[in-house]
């Protein structure tokens, strides 16, 4: 029985039509809080999906659309949610972007995508919601960064690094605002069975790898990662600010 922790209360999720983002609005819809759900405009056929598919099970979703890295399009997608609900409770940034190049390789244009949304993203979206959750004296935020910012891979140094900055971000913010009743906390997702996850996994032998350093012996799933982005979002973790937690079947034990 899914905990109705969310009754009365609104969440914004960033990067919501698919993957991981997808899992957490049906959570938290599920869980009893009205969603906003947000994407590109591009995944909009995505985005009617998921709202379609909440709404037939008696959870409340509206899409949102905005380019999280565009300052403009964040603060106009903001102001709508506000408009529309009054307030918000939770802000989930989870929208990213993950390409696989060696060091060498990388070009500028694609190390700034991926900060730019990875990273300046997160940033842009929180920074817009903060004098709301100021002057409510409460709210969460979790930002979902990943493993990878805690130790690199091959080929992911463009990613890792936007995520160790988004971990970063998380400790730093949560030192600022903790005393305004706002927690924020980041969840580190390991490998997930998503499209953007199984760039770890290209053939049978990398996804072999993949189980085989994982001490539960298995691939992660969208599934596995919503039950620690509720908790934090709870009253249960009242008292937690500016940790980042492993979501990765045992890969980094610190």
């Amino acid at each position: 029985m899914i905990p109705r922790r969310g009754e009365n209360h609104t969440a914004l999720v960033t990067g919501a039509s698919r993957g991981i983002g997808r899992a957490i609005a049906e959570r938290l819809a599920a869980e009893g809080y009205r969603v906003f759900a947000n994407d590109l405009e591009r995944q909009a056929s995505e985005l009617a999906d998921l709202v379609a598919e909440i709404t037939k099970s008696g959870g409340r979703c509206e899409a949102v659309y905005c380019d999280v890295s565009n300052p403009r399009s964040v603060e106009d997608m903001v102001h709508g949610c506000l408009v529309a609900a009054g307030s918000i409770d939770l802000l989930v940034n989870n929208a990213g972007v993950l390409s696989v190049h060696p060091v060498a390789e990388i070009e500028p244009d694609e190390w700034d995508r991926m900060f730019d949304v990875n990273t300046k993203g997160t940033f842009l979206v929180t920074k817009a919601l903060l004098g709301h959750f100021r002057g409510r004296k409460a709210g969460r935020i979790v930002n979902i960064a990943s493993i990878g910012g805690k130790r690199g891979g091959p080929g992911q140094s463009h990613y890792c690094a936007s995520k160790a900055a988004v971990i970063n971000f998380t400790q730093v913010l949560a030192m600022e605002i903790a005393r305004d009743g706002v927690t924020v906390n980041a969840v580190c997702p390991g490998i997930i069975d998503t499209d953007m996850g199984r760039n770890n996994y290209r053939n049978e032998e990398s996804l072999r790898q993949v189980k085989e350093k994982t001490a539960m012996g298995r691939l992660g799933y969208p599934a596995d990662v919503v039950g620690a982005v509720a908790f934090f979002a709870s009253d249960d973790a009242a008292f937690i600010t500016g940790q980042s937690l492993n979501v990765d079947g045992g890969i980094i034990f610190h």
